[in-house]
């Protein structure tokens, strides 16, 4: 509600004089303590974006289960990773959750679910990983199952782990999507980096399905889509949100409180 003032004229007139009941240096205070507060929210998002990028890379890129006897120690460690990576990516998707789901709730909230999928079938797929370790350096097992059984074992559960990768694929994928549209539409991050985030999501489930139907194309899908198109758009994200944050966005599209 408006105050008023009461202000004298030069002929003595007494007026009243309407303000704003904050007034003006207020709200331009409070405009810019919530943009502060979506940068600060969109660079916390980024750092957890980054460890997703370390952790992941060092799992899938660094650690070689093929010999699991001889690398145990860097098995171990990607193991360990697996799980961090898992902890960031919905770190990532609460921090990006709380930033974006002014644009849209239901695109904000199938984003967070399907982060969660995804780290949920990441997690399991470290537990067959340690199990391979598990029943590679455990003689007990091969006390069990013989030796032929016991390594057969082992590249089952070495086989599972690295086919479940391909499924968990699906939703490194499809969050993409709501993320993109987001993006695109919230007006805190140049079009053309939703646009981008939403082509590589197709391209990762063009990569996952390359995988179970023609895997003899899966090779060149996946080095000339899926890698480009990944590297091109998650390495902007990350580096958008870490160097600039977010655009300042028009005083209507504003969220109302940052956390």
């Amino acid at each position: 509600m408006a105050t008023a003032m009461q202000t004298t004229t030069g002929r003595g007139k007494i007026e009243p004089n309407v303000q704003n009941p904050y007034g003006s240096t207020d709200v331009e205070a409070t405009e810019t303590k919530t943009l502060s507060s979506a940068k600060r929210l969109a660079r916390l998002a980024g750092v957890f974006y980054l460890f997703v990028g370390i952790f992941g890379g060092f799992a899938e890129g660094f650690v070689d289960p093929g010999n699991v006897i001889t690398n145990s120690g860097l098995v171990r460690m990607g193991v360990v990773a697996h799980l961090l990576d898992a902890t960031f990516f919905v770190s990532v998707a609460m921090t990006l959750y709380i930033l974006l789901k002014h644009v849209h709730k239901s695109a904000a909230r199938a984003m967070l679910i399907l982060v969660a999928l995804a780290a949920g079938v990441l997690s399991l797929n470290a537990v067959f990983q340690f199990e391979a370790l598990r029943v590679a350096i455990d003689t007990s097992y091969a006390t069990a199952f013989g030796t032929a059984g016991s390594n057969s074992l082992v590249l089952i559960l070495l086989d599972t782990q690295h086919y479940g990768t391909f499924i968990a694929q699906v939703f490194f994928g499809l969050w993409l999507v709501p993320l993109g549209y987001l993006a695109y539409k919230s007006r805190m991050f140049p079009k053309a980096l939703g646009v981008v985030l939403i082509v590589a999501g197709a391209c990762y489930i063009l990569d996952l399905l390359a995988a179970f139907l023609v895997p003899e194309l899966q090779g060149a899908i996946h080095s000339f889509a899926v890698i480009p198109a990944g590297i091109i758009a998650e390495c902007s994200m990350v580096l958008y949100l870490l160097v600039i944050g977010v655009k300042n966005p028009n005083p209507a599209n504003r969220i109302a409180a940052a956390a």
